[in-house]
C-alpha cells in the first residue's frame, strides 16, 4: 500500500490521541474512587447488619420486660383476690392455705421484679449499643456518598477528557485516506496500537528493533509505500527524525 507522507505522518497524531483514549478507558475501569466504594460499601453493609443485631436484641429484651410485666401483674391480681377472699371468709383453714398463699406469691412477685430489673438494665445497655450502631451507619453512609461524589466528579471529568480527545480524533480521521485508515483501524483494533514512529531502528507501536535486512528494506522503500513491522504488525512512520 501507498500513502502520501503527510497522510502517513498524521497516523501519528491519530495514534497518540488513540493511546490517550486508552488511558482513559483504562482509567475510568481502575479508578481508585470505585474501590474505595466497593470498602465503604462493605463497612455501611457490616455497620447495618450490626444495626440491625442490635436492634433485634433490643426488640427480644423489650419482650422480655414485657412478659415480666405481665407475670407481675398477673401476680399482684392474684395477691388481690386472695386479700379479698382473706376478708370475707370466716374459716381458719381458708385463712391458713390463703396466707400461705400470699407469702409464695409476694417470694414470686419479688423474683419476678428482681429479674425485670436485671433485663431492664440489659435494656438499658443494649439502646446504647443501638444508638452507637447508629450513628456507625450514618458515618458509613457518609463515607459512602462522599466516596460516590468523588467517583462521579473522576468519571465527569474523564467524560470531558474523552470528548475533547473524541473530537481531535474526529478532526484527525477526516484528513485520512480511506484506505489508510482502514489498515489502520485494523490493525489497532488487533493489536492495540496502529501505528508508530519508526526511530533509530525500532518500532515506535512495539519498541522493539528490526534486524538488519527489514531495516535495508525501509531505506529502500519509497517515501509513499506503507511500511509495516514484522513483529506487531503496526504502520512504522518514517520521518525526517528517524535516522535513515
Amino acid at each position: 500500500m501507498k500513502a502520501d507522507p503527510a497522510a502517513q505522518q498524521r497516523l501519528l497524531e491519530l495514534a497518540k490521541v488513540d493511546a490517550e483514549l486508552n488511558r482513559i478507558n483504562h482509567r475510568r475501569r481502575t479508578l481508585p474512587e470505585l474501590e474505595r466504594i466497593g470498602d465503604a460499601e462493605r463497612e455501611a453493609r457490616e455497620k447495618r447488619d450490626a444495626m440491625v443485631a442490635a436492634q433485634t436484641a433490643l426488640d427480644d429484651l423489650q419482650r422480655e420486660v414485657e412478659r415480666l410485666e405481665n407475670e407481675v401483674d398477673q401476680v399482684r391480681a392474684r395477691q388481690r383476690r386472695d386479700r379479698e377472699m382473706m376478708d370475707s371468709t370466716g374459716s381458719s383453714k381458708q385463712l391458713e392455705d390463703l396466707q400461705h398463699e400470699l407469702e409464695t406469691l409476694s417470694r414470686r412477685e419479688a423474683a419476678l421484679e428482681e429479674d425485670m430489673l436485671e433485663v431492664m438494665e440489659r435494656r438499658e445497655a443494649q439502646e446504647t449499643d443501638l444508638s452507637h450502631s447508629r450513628k456507625a451507619v450514618e458515618t458509613a453512609d457518609s463515607r459512602l456518598e462522599d466516596a460516590r461524589h468523588q467517583r462521579d466528579q473522576a468519571l465527569a471529568d474523564l467524560d470531558s477528557d474523552e470528548a475533547k480527545r473524541l473530537a481531535e480524533r474526529e478532526s484527525l480521521v477526516a484528513g485520512l485516506p480511506e484506505d489508510l485508515l482502514n489498515l489502520y483501524e485494523r490493525i489497532r483494533n488487533q493489536r492495540g496500537t496502529g501505528a508508530g514512529h519508526f526511530q533509530g531502528g525500532r518500532c515506535g507501536a512495539c519498541r522493539l528493533e528490526v534486524d538488519r535486512a527489514a531495516l535495508a528494506a525501509i531505506r529502500d522503500a519509497a517515501r509513499d509505500d506503507v511500511v509495516r513491522c514484522e513483529e506487531c504488525g503496526a504502520i512504522m512512520v518514517r520521518t525526517k527524525d528517524s535516522g535513515l
